[in-house]
């Protein structure tokens, strides 16, 4: 055990699930462990360094605004805040003019439902089944894992939860006291689902005839990540308030709700504030993020990549029968097994690759949109022979 790992056994809260490796340094698509070891990463974070580790645009940003202003609080003007909320308004769907900057996802999650409920005054929220917002008090009552809720009870009243992509659950449980509607465009968590194509523009219309706001959260899924900006887009539809965070500093922490004029307008002044909320040094690391994003066309080249590395996967698949299904849009992608995966992301992780998951059956792929192909096929090939030694029994 490193040094680094008694520290944080010892003086940490057992917040999470460790791996035994101590991440050390990163750029790009690689990070090395305080051994000096290097790992082909399509973890990232969580899908935070969509722009890959340590961006030389998003440092030399943060360069620059730290020795300026790092901090400046919200009831000031400044200028590294409004350049930020004009390049994220601008970079988000149409019609969604105001952005509410929080500090991260969950915090916007929250935002959202503050934002839905001062504007309709009303209570109700509908979520989805298998969908996953944070683990802050509100957004924990629109997540629905219970492994996640049950430990906290009670949460929030009026949420309930529709089956995802059955626009008939939705309607029985959508009415003139539903205050919004929250899902994610493809869940992430649950395991890369992606919802039958028409779903989100019924969605939208069973929203629309109640007066319902439809709350989008594109915290993972958005900046490109799927082959388009937001994955909204796939499916034609426009929200009304718009969730972002994850990738969106760079690896800063940032995020924000994104609404629509008259729903942002809703709120009276220190309704709801945050001490941290468009820190400068955040907001310039969120400016270089958008601008490297639109510059390299990075949406456009995460559909390629990700086309070509579904491809890969699915080769897997269909050499493996322990292998059950490969799904996602872009670089979201997930492949279901049908075994628990730990001991062959274990195996990966001694063979140089980091992967990310979801539950206990399932490789969730969420790589930085500047891997390269050699990256990408090393990694695949390290999958392949992990899911070899699991089908064989050696694992």
């Amino acid at each position: 055990m490193s040094r680094i790992e008694e520290l944080e056994g010892a003086y940490g809260a057992p917040a999470f699930k460790k791996f035994p490796i101590a991440i050390v340094r990163g750029k790009g698509s690689v990070v090395w462990d305080s051994t000096g070891k290097e790992y082909i990463d399509f973890m990232s974070g969580i899908g935070v360094a969509i722009i890959g580790h340590c961006n030389d645009a998003v440092i030399e940003a943060v360069r620059a605004q730290s020795e300026k202003l790092i901090t400046c609080h919200g009831s000031f003007y400044n200028d590294a805040r409004a350049e930020f909320m004009e390049r994220l308004v601008k970079a988000a769907p149409k019609g969604l003019g105001r952005a509410l900057l929080t500090n991260t996802g969950t915090e916007s999650v929250e935002a959202a439902i503050k934002l839905a409920r001062r504007h309709t005054s009303r209570k109700k929220i509908v979520s989805m089944k298998g969908g996953f917002h944070g683990k802050t008090y509100g957004s924990l009552s629109a997540t629905w894992n219970k492994k996640y809720r049950d430990p906290f009870g009670p949460l929030l009243d009026g949420f309930d939860f529709a089956e995802y992509g059955d626009p008939m659950s939705l309607s029985q449980l959508v009415d003139s006291d539903t205050a919004a509607v929250i899902a994610e465009p493809i869940q992430g968590e649950t395991g890369i689902i992606v919802p039958p194509p028409d779903y989100f523009r019924e969605v939208r219309e069973i929203c629309d005839k109640n007066g319902t706001l439809l709350i989008l959260d594109e915290i993972q899924s958005g900046l490109g990540r799927t082959g388009k900006m937001w994955a909204s887009e796939h499916f034609g539809v426009v929200p009304d308030i718009m969730t972002v965070s994850k990738g969106l500093g760079g690896g800063l922490p940032i995020g924000a709700a994104v609404a629509k004029d008259e729903v942002a307008g809703s709120l009276k002044g220190g309704e709801h504030t945050s001490t941290f909320a468009g820190n400068p040094l955040s907001c310039a690391a969120g400016s270089a993020t958008l601008d490297f994003i639109a510059r390299n066309d990075l949406p456009s080249k995460a559909k390629e990549k990700g086309e070509a590395m579904k491809a890969g996967l699915a080769k897997i698949a269909s050499s493996h029968k322990l292998v059950k299904e490969v799904r996602g849009l872009g670089m979201m992608l997930a492949m279901q097994t049908r075994v628990d995966i730990l001991s062959q992301l274990q195996s990966a992780q001694a063979n140089g690759v980091i992967f990310a998951y979801s539950g206990r059956d399932t490789f969730r792929f969420l790589p930085a949109l500047v891997m390269q192909e050699a990256q990408m096929s090393k990694g695949l090939e390290v999958l392949e022979k992990a899911v070899g030694e699991a089908e064989a029994g050696r694992l």
